[in-house]
């Protein structure tokens, strides 16, 4: 559907162009026949270079993999099919339709509307032709500040934070309740129940779910639980999801005795229960893991914006070594299997039969009660059957407190513990990773690596994995334009855009407060084949006019005047069709709004840019160039004489 929408200013494009040409001819008074065959045949070559170029673009999206490449497979094959097709109608049926219904020039209106449009692209023009003219003659200082705009996109990029993707108001949160190490059920489930109270007084909660003890993937952990707080939708509710969760965040961590909190859900590329910092540290051994990972929480804690630090690697669990007597008990006669089944079945609790009642079956489980087997003492109370009678189990047994691991995680076959954390409001995912790095390669022991899991690694993959994407989205233009201009030269002119419509993509990112992720980066790909139509239109019909014995300089002005209204036809075209999805509107709009603002954004820049740049840049390297065969021909067959290029 969001290639649908996106569509819906781009499939028009073509059709504008090709229906402003053919018009442009009537202006010279020629009929709607003839109009229609001179205007189509010239702007032919110019629709099916920048059909193609969107295409290259958009194809290659299709073949992502990962969480990106579910999110965007269809998108990449929806657009570019739609602008094929787009492409096929401009060439065909726009032409037809235009030779039947146009209306002459003498036909169109003549109200104060038409006339006040007509005079305000009259003065457009004019005003245009001024501005060209002096950037022409000021071609140094003309390319100084499109350097200097491509210096201020490094700038920005660096500068602007970023994360995998924004988080989306999905009217839920996720809770955690963490108990200490040895705590029994019935201590977590009581501060789950206190927190239950909290959160079952909110003016927008509409349901709420907990549970203690549960396991997913095994057995559940005692010292755990978890919440699911359901909020009623947007429109009955006046504060948003991330604004609840962020309120409830010190009401919760203040309770002593739990560590609690509420989280909002990642809109993609992890569990539902997971953390966004997600950071793995591997080593030989667990002991030097647990150095490392001291010191990695000593300094994460001082960045002052993560919250909920934790780490997997626990050596702090509670734990009885009970060690037997063997001599002892051999003369005692007690075996060491008496002693582990007496263990087992009064602490541990063991099924020795089952009785039916009714339909029903019901399993018999020896166990002594919960309070009598509350400490390490209920062993003194434990007695077991020797051959003098009933001896007293510490007689042969010797109990010890120690502690031990909670359990020994891997990741990717390596010994390793996991760093986990929340961001406070503000914070991106991109800057958290980046100073966890940073103090990794400073703080840590030389035999300890990191790497990445969750959503922290999901954002790294992803972010790559889409530069590279833009940069063979730019090959790709690049080789399709070289075969159709027949020249590497006149390429490179029209790709000069894409830096002036980065520029403004980011600075609109800034202006409104949003960050690089893997919308807005999808975004960036999209302008590289939007912003090329412009150029291609002022390059392609310069190419015609020098074939038909304009000077360098006369056939760059007078394309770029004649061209400036298609131009400005179809981005403005382009810029509102996709002005609903940079505002943000609809459910969900938080992830969609910054491909909107980098499309906008980068739009309305390269527009007035492109105009100004490429003629500049075109007169200094059509020199490089010659004029295409295919040109060559159509001037001999109009009986035109070639005259040379020169540059002004």
């Amino acid at each position: 559907m969001l290639g649908f929408v996106l569509s819906i200013g781009l499939v028009v494009d073509d059709a504008i162009v090709m229906l402003e040409n053919i018009y442009r001819h009537m202006e010279m008074g020629k009929s709607r026949w003839q109009a229609a065959i001179d205007g189509s045949k010239e702007i032919g070559f110019a629709v099916v270079a920048t059909t193609i170029s969107l295409v290259a673009v958009f194809v290659p999206l299709a073949f992502l993999t990962g969480t990106v490449g579910r999110l965007f497979n269809e998108f990449g094959v929806a657009v570019a099919v739609a602008v094929l097709i787009s492409g096929f109608v401009a060439l065909t049926l726009t032409p037809m339709v235009c030779s039947k219904i146009l209306k002459p020039l003498h036909h169109t209106g003549t109200g104060w509307a038409s006339r006040s449009f007509d005079a305000f692209f009259e003065w457009l023009n004019r005003t245009y032709d001024r501005i060209l003219r002096w950037t022409l003659h000021h071609r140094g200082l003309t390319i100084a500040g499109g350097v200097l705009l491509i210096v201020l996109s490094v700038g920005l990029f660096m500068f602007i934070p970023s994360e995998l993707a924004p988080i989306e108001d999905r009217n839920v949160g996720f809770g955690i309740v963490i108990a200490p190490e040895g705590a029994t059920l019935e201590y977590t489930d009581s501060y789950v129940k206190e927190i239950e109270k909290l959160l079952l007084a909110l003016p927008e909660r509409r349901a709420l779910f907990t549970a203690t003890g549960l396991g997913f993937e095994g057995p559940g952990n005692v010292t755990n639980s978890f919440m699911f707080l359901a909020l009623k939708p947007q429109s009955e509710r006046e504060k948003s999801q991330q604004q609840i969760v962020q309120e409830l965040f010190p009401q919760l961590i203040s309770i002593p005795g739990v560590l609690a909190f509420v989280i909002n859900p990642p809109s993609i590329g992890a569990e539902f229960t997971s953390s966004p910092v997600d950071y793995v540290l591997q080593g030989d051994s667990y002991d030097e893991l647990n150095a490392g990972v001291g010191i990695m929480m000593g300094e994460a804690s001082q960045l002052g914006y993560l919250i909920n630090l934790d780490s997997d690697l626990r050596l702090n669990k509670p734990q009885l070594d009970i060690n037997i007597d063997r001599e002892r008990a051999s003369g005692l006669g007690v075996s060491v299997m008496d002693i582990g089944s007496t263990l087992e079945t009064f602490l541990g609790g063991r099924q020795v039969t089952n009785f039916k009642r009714g339909s029903k079956q019901y399993d018999v489980i020896l166990q002594t009660k919960p309070y009598l087997r509350s400490t390490p003492d209920a062993i003194q109370n434990l007695y077991i059957r020797g051959k003098d009678g009933l001896i007293q189990l510490a007689n042969v047994v010797k109990v010890e407190k120690t502690v031990a691991p909670k359990e020994l995680n891997h990741y990717n076959r390596l010994r390793s513990a996991r760093i986990s954390a929340s961001l406070v409001p503000g914070v991106t995912l991109g800057k958290a990773l980046d100073d966890l790095d940073r103090i990794a390669q400073t703080k840590l022991p030389a035999g300890i690596k990191t790497d990445f899991a969750g959503q922290s690694l999901e954002y790294k993959s992803s972010s790559s994995s889409l530069y590279f994407l833009f940069l063979l989205a730019i090959v790709f233009i690049f080789l399709v334009l070289s075969a159709q201009f027949e020249s590497f030269v006149h390429p490179f002119t029209i790709l000069l855009t894409v830096p002036l419509a980065v520029f403004g993509a980011l600075l609109f990112l800034f202006i409104f407060g949003q960050t690089l992720n893997i919308y807005s980066q999808i975004g960036l790909i999209m302008l590289i084949g939007l912003v090329t139509k412009n150029a291609i239109l002022i390059v392609e019909f310069s190419n015609q006019l020098q074939a038909r014995g304009e000077s360098l300089m006369d056939a760059v002005i007078e394309a770029a005047t004649i061209r400036l209204r298609p131009i400005l036809m179809t981005s403005f075209t382009t810029i509102f069709g996709i002005l609903p999805i940079a505002i943000g509107l609809g459910a969900g709009g938080e992830s969609r709004r910054p491909l909107g603002l980098v499309v906008v954004g980068g739009m309305l820049f390269a527009t007035f840019l492109t105009l100004i740049i490429v003629p500049v840049v075109y007169t200094l390297l059509a020199r490089f160039t010659k004029v295409s065969k295919e040109v060559d021909q159509l001037a001999k067959e109009e009986n035109l004489e070639l005259k040379p290029v020169t540059v002004e």
